[in-house]
């Protein structure tokens, strides 16, 4: 029983299940491709928004430095995906490379979570691009009726018809192929980056050098809490955290850390890569340092622009022009907003259909949904079934109040892809990695103990929730994935035939 439960699934056997023609997926995609991927679902509000309250909150104008100090948690993580990525090119990301070093369960488990991670991050992030959307037509004066802006419309009722129509319009782009989709996010990402770009520059012109002063603002105690808001590690140790000073910087970290989560959906598109061996590590960590450097301006920028303290935590951006007397880049970042979080809704639900379609493949899902489109080759069946799914959660609920889950599901792939490169290196030290992760087993223990610390940071209530939603996984799997998995005892496991491959 117990060694059927973590039963591994070779990477010989992973890579020759990608061959099947009616399970291949086309590869199309280049390592500029994917950087593109990267920058578009990572470059969301996180920049317009997480940079003012971690500077008014927590460290000042070192908020700078938390950006950089949350780059280093990423980028040990990253270095563990590219090796993974790059040496098991499969769809799937951190569910694919568990299966492999870890088992069956601990993949269906991480499986399990990247699908609420992707399903409620995209329904999340559409309600958000709505919101910009609706901000955009009000000062046009354009006023969508308010039972169709959002669930507290009138009479009750509300359906957020933009954020409904953005996915099902996604949808249609990924089920029509992976170059368009690139091709899509290309034009896009390049947008939203010139708008950044100009918030950069216009406002260096406003920089006050005495808004620095003091760099690293005095200690500050914050009161402990007793309610389920509060971090974990503050109800388990009674720990009272502190805000500003070199303590702060870190606190500030833990919060600014989830404006970088999206890199590791890169991942997910390593079986569509033409050349994944080389492309995939360049994709992960060339798109966390453009998003690094990226980050790190702005938040250099806007403490420079109007004093901390004084900094709105809403639009601190957009405020910060208005303070200075330019109303007019507001209007800016809120289009820069808008275009930016198109792409990030079109990457997660492209992540959440991979992950779904890895699982089908491998049977831990009903196989109805392992078959790819005969012309377009990508999985058309998942994709269409979660893009409405999502695009009905999206237009009846808010999702706020499940965001955090989003952190915690991401945070918990990065301790499991950690982890598996350990394993994997001890259990199979045999086999070709393209790109090898630098001082094994340092950086993945290292990239554990951060994420982990990361993840004690989070509120209580988060955790619970996060539980709840592993039962009800560990239930589907013992009544479905168990018995009708590929490697369960007269499970099918083909291998596809020799003269036939997928479609160009």
């Amino acid at each position: 029983m117990t060694s059927s439960l973590f039963r591994t699934k070779q990477v010989e056997q992973s890579i020759l299940d990608t061959e099947d023609p009616e399970h291949a997926l086309k590869k199309s995609l280049s390592a500029l491709d994917l950087t593109v991927f990267g920058i578009g679902v990572v470059i969301g509000t996180g920049i317009f928004v997480l940079t003012g309250k971690a500077a008014k909150e927590n460290a000042g104008p070192a908020v700078a430095l938390s950006f950089v100090v949350a780059a280093v948690v990423c980028a040990l993580a990253a270095l563990c995906y590219a090796e993974f990525a790059s040496t098991l090119p499969v769809a799937g990301s951190a569910y694919t490379f568990s299966y492999a070093s870890l088992g069956e369960l601990p993949a269906w488990i991480i499986g399990w979570d990247l699908v609420l991670e992707f399903a409620l991050g995209t329904a999340v992030v559409a309600v958000g691009w709505s919101g910009y959307i609706r901000s955009l037509l009000d000062n046009a004066g354009w006023h969508l009726p308010a039972y169709l802006g959002s669930r507290d419309g009138a009479h009750g009722f509300g359906f957020d018809i933009l954020a409904a129509a953005l996915i099902l319009v996604l949808t249609c782009i990924l089920v029509l192929g992976m170059k368009l989709s690139a091709r899509v996010t290309s034009i896009v990402v390049a947008v939203k980056v010139a708008v950044v770009l100009i918030v950069i520059v216009a406002g260096a012109f406003f920089v006050t050098a005495g808004n620095y002063k003091p760099f690293v603002p005095p200690t500050q105690p914050v009161e402990a809490g007793g309610s389920l808001h509060a971090p974990l590690f503050q109800l388990l140790a009674g720990w009272a955290p502190s805000n500003f000073g070199v303590m702060g910087i870190f606190t500030a970290a833990s919060v600014v850390f989830f404006a970088f989560i999206g890199f590791d959906v890169v991942a997910t598109a390593a079986e569509e890569t033409r050349n994944p061996q080389r492309d995939m590590p360049r994709g992960i960590l060339g798109s966390l340092l453009v998003c690094t450097v990226l980050y790190v301006a702005v938040s250099a920028v806007v403490t420079g622009m109007q004093r901390y303290t004084q900094l709105s935590i809403d639009a601190p951006l957009a405020d910060a022009f208005k303070a200075t007397g330019h109303p007019w880049f507001a209007g800016v970042i809120s289009f820069g907003a808008a275009v930016g979080l198109t792409t990030v809704c079109m990457i997660l639900l492209l992540g959440q259909t991979r992950v779904f379609f890895a699982m089908s493949r491998d049977g831990l899902l009903p196989r109805f949904f392992s078959h790819v489109h005969p012309r377009f080759r990508t999985p058309h069946r998942p994709t269409i079934l979660l893009g409405v799914v999502i695009a009905v959660i999206a237009g009846f609920t808010s999702l706020s109040e499940l965001a955090e889950l989003v952190n915690i599901g991401t945070l918990f792939a990065f301790v499991v892809v950690a982890v598996g490169v350990l394993i994997l290196r001890r259990t199979r030290p045999d086999l070709p990695r393209a790109f090898r992760t630098p001082w094994v087993p340092v950086v993945p223990v290292v990239s554990v103990a951060a994420t982990l610390w990361l993840m004690l940071n989070l509120p209580a209530e988060t955790w619970l929730r996060f539980a709840v939603w592993m039962v009800i996984g560990f239930v589907v799997y013992f009544l479905y994935g168990r018995t009708h998995s590929r490697l369960a005892p007269g499970g099918q496991t083909p291998a596809p035939s020799p003269s036939q491959g997928p479609r160009a």
